[in-house]
């Protein structure tokens, strides 16, 4: 888990690369915040309650490859700082490649359009600290409603298209400087989807707002945000619309009128196709014809293709056609089931129960398999996406699936991979599990042949009642909640927070223990990095055995890139 350190905040004034990056994190987070709301108020065009979710998931690839970038060139000779476009250009790219639903895929062209202005626009490649000023973003947004529309075969007003446009009409008539302009923007999208209920009558008669629209809002908010490092104000609307939206328990989907448009195609196929412009404009009006919701965003031969159909066959079909197709997903509407495998493999016996958990460290996580888990590596700067732990919940291959994210900083991942599970038909539990010692614990527990509700709560009850710490060592002088330390100070966490800070491994571990002890326990856990020796673990289980009388110690080696050490008390 990462050391949380409270440093003052940079906030640039113009869209640069600083703010970009900020836009994607604030957005993912936002998103990651809103996606229960934002999924359970999806209505149109099909009422399968995933909008949020795909909205999470396309702004996590792009978030991923804004990331990349900047860590390419942090860890070259020379650290430099990427320029704007490239950056932009990345932060496209991502959300094509990783587009999930309509809105994801809306959402997709978006920030093409943007980075198509962005990218060109005055702002020079070799001027690191460049930033696009207020026209530029007007230009940008404007761009950007335009090739949404553009990529849509047949536009509804109501939808998300309508709040991106009025987005751009707000900006374009704002003075001012990019703050002023994107406030614009995201009060302007604000009045948009406060009116979508009135234009789409699938939305009046279940009494809320388009959910790409409500998705876009909280986009456009984190971009407002990046800028001016202040939260965009919450808006709500009238009554009759948000009372019913704000009463929405979590998990609970509305269900489209019967005589408003529920019956539709029984599939959504997407996939990405290789292919040049010509293909591509014939594939169009082929699909056209196959079925509706047909977005094809992308360009410079790179699209993301996504349609609603009866025979998901032709669908794929018409791709071979113009290119090459790849990542195809095609999703039953009526089963939730996601077919990605052959036909001809005859299909294994699912399990029952499974566990995946997030684990840092090879010996950590052989200890979790040795416990039945299936594990997902979670390297140092590199946490797992949510479509990784999807993978490895399929590769659990079982019908029943609880999910230890082991990381505070996982929660909204976690949630976006266990409601995709669900969506593909899967009984998922997730357990908040901040600390893999927590996690160590929910196993200690898990019983697969007992109740799965049973088994869940009695895991976790067995992690919420484990305290955790962790040491880390300093990268440089910051601000904590103990006091300043300084690059190389060896720091003592407790549940996330920073409580000691030390000059050595020993003396640190027994002051945190010492504190974690006195509220009581009976067993401590203790997970070695490399970095810790053997006579340090032998130290350490000395001053608990002669300090605290009754309380049991076990030791385990985390391995390659886990924490410096990690504390368990339960």
């Amino acid at each position: 888990m990462p050391v949380q350190l409270l440093e003052e905040a940079q906030v640039p004034q113009v869209l640069d690369v600083i703010a970009v990056r900020a836009w994607c994190s604030l957005a993912l987070e936002a998103l990651g915040r809103d996606r229960a709301e934002i999924d359970a108020i999806n209505v149109y065009p099909v009422a399968d309650g995933d909008t949020g979710t795909n909205l999470y998931l396309t702004v996590e690839s792009a978030h991923q490859a804004v990331e990349a970038v900047f860590a390419g060139l942090e860890a070259g000779p020379e650290p430099a700082a990427p320029a704007l476009p490239e950056v932009m250009r990345a932060m496209a790219h991502g959300a094509l490649i990783g587009a999930r639903g309509n809105s994801g895929t809306i959402l997709a062209q978006l920030l093409r359009g943007m980075a198509q202005v962005l990218a060109a626009g005055g702002v020079s490649e070799g001027d690191h600290a460049a930033g696009a000023d207020g026209d530029a973003l007007r230009l940008a947004l404007g761009r950007a409603a335009e090739s949404a529309r553009e990529a849509v075969a047949h536009p509804v007003e109501g939808t998300v298209l309508t709040v991106a446009t009025a987005a751009a009409e707000a900006a374009s008539g704002a003075e001012g400087g990019c703050r002023d302009v994107l406030r614009a923007a995201y009060e302007g999208a604000c009045v948009a989807l406060d009116a979508t209920p009135g234009q789409l009558a699938v939305l009046g008669s279940a009494g809320v707002v388009d959910a790409g629209g409500r998705g876009l809002v909280a986009v456009l908010g984190a971009l407002s945000e990046a800028v001016s490092g202040e939260a965009a104000p919450v808006r709500r609307g009238g009554p009759g619309v948000h009372a019913r939206v704000d009463a929405v328990p979590d998990g609970v989907l509305l269900e489209c009128p019967e005589d408003e448009g529920a019956a539709g195609p029984a599939f959504e196929v997407i996939y990405l196709l290789e292919a040049d412009d010509g293909p591509v404009a014939r594939l169009r009006a082929r699909l056209d014809a196959l079925g509706d919701s047909l977005v094809v965003v992308g360009g410079d031969g790179l699209w993301n293709v996504h349609v609603h159909v009866d025979d998901a066959g032709a669908a794929v079909e018409a791709g071979v056609e113009a290119g090459r197709p790849y990542r195809i997903r095609i999703t039953h509407f009526g089963l939730g089931d996601v077919h990605a495998t052959h036909a001809s493999a005859p299909p294994r016996e699912r399990a029952q129960r499974a566990v995946v958990a997030v684990v840092p460290g090879d010996g950590l996580a052989g200890l979790y398999r040795e416990a039945g888990a299936t594990t997902v590596p979670d390297r140092p700067g590199e946490p797992p996406a949510s479509g990784e732990l999807v993978d490895a919940i399929r590769r659990a291959h079982a019908r029943e699936v609880v999910l230890l994210p082991n990381d505070a900083e996982l929660r909204h991942t976690a949630a976006a991979a266990a409601e995709q599970a669900r969506s593909e038909g899967l009984r998922i539990a997730l357990i908040p599990t901040r600390s893999a010692v927590q996690g160590i614990a929910a196993l200690a527990v898990h019983e697969p042949d007992r109740r799965f509700d049973e088994d869940v709560v009695a895991m976790t009850s067995a992690a919420g009642a484990t305290r955790y710490g962790e040491l880390a060592v300093a990268e440089r002088q910051s601000w904590t909640m103990a006091g300043i330390c300084q690059a190389g100070d060896v720091l003592g966490l407790i549940d996330g927070d920073v409580a000691v800070i030390g000059g050595e491994v020993p003396a640190t571990a027994r002051t945190i223990l010492d504190r974690m002890l006195a509220a009581g326990g009976e067993l401590v856990t203790l997970v070695l990095g490399e970095e810790v020796s053997d006579e340090v673990a032998a130290g350490l289980e000395q001053h608990v055995r002669e300090s605290y009388l009754a309380v049991d110690t076990v030791v385990y080696r985390g391995g390659r890139q886990s924490a410096l050490m990690l504390i368990g008390v339960e």
